[in-house]
């Protein structure tokens, strides 16, 4: 008799409880960069959970049983379609917020992943109206509430850059 491996369905998903909302959320955040200073931003469509039409970095739920890094990979992938050079891990932070009159919280597992400017595409134009790369000097606006509040950051590591 062959054995078949039980496929295992976290909970959360069984009973359909949502991320960050009925339990805490973890997710990694990505700022793509050039390694010259630049930025990769993208402009958030309506089809986004929040904050529509504002400047956002690179962003995604974790899996369960992935490690940051393949998470990372697999979302920059995702969303640019282009397979990182280098993914650092910076740090991490709990985040608890209103989102339209909602408490979410996420624990934030922020990285710097190097990518390559000319192979970056839109490969989530569901969720992504359009891209660019803005040095800190330059950024579009309006931008996302978050990342706001991650620019003095954001301006200290990619000058080491």
């Amino acid at each position: 008799m062959k054995k078949t491996k039980k496929k295992i369905i976290p909970i959360a998903r069984h009973l359909d409880l949502k991320r960050g909302v009925d339990y805490i959320g973890v997710n990694v955040v990505f700022f793509c960069h050039d390694g010259k200073g630049n930025l990769l931003l993208h402009k958030r469509s309506n089809n986004c959970r929040d904050e529509h039409g504002r400047w956002d970095s690179g962003a995604g739920s974790m899996e369960f049983g992935e490690s940051f890094d393949d998470a990372v990979r697999r979302e920059v992938m995702e969303e640019y379609g282009v397979k990182p050079k280098t993914v650092e891990h910076v740090g991490s932070k709990s985040v608890v917020r209103d989102n339209n009159g909602i408490t979410t919280h996420w624990i934030m597992n922020v990285h710097f992943v190097h990518v390559d400017p000319k192979k970056v595409k839109n490969n989530d134009p569901k969720y992504i109206d359009e891209f660019g790369w803005f040095s800190l000097d330059a950024l579009p606006s309006p931008l996302h509430s978050q990342l706001e509040k991650e620019l003095p950051f954001l301006r200290s590591k990619l000058k080491k850059k």
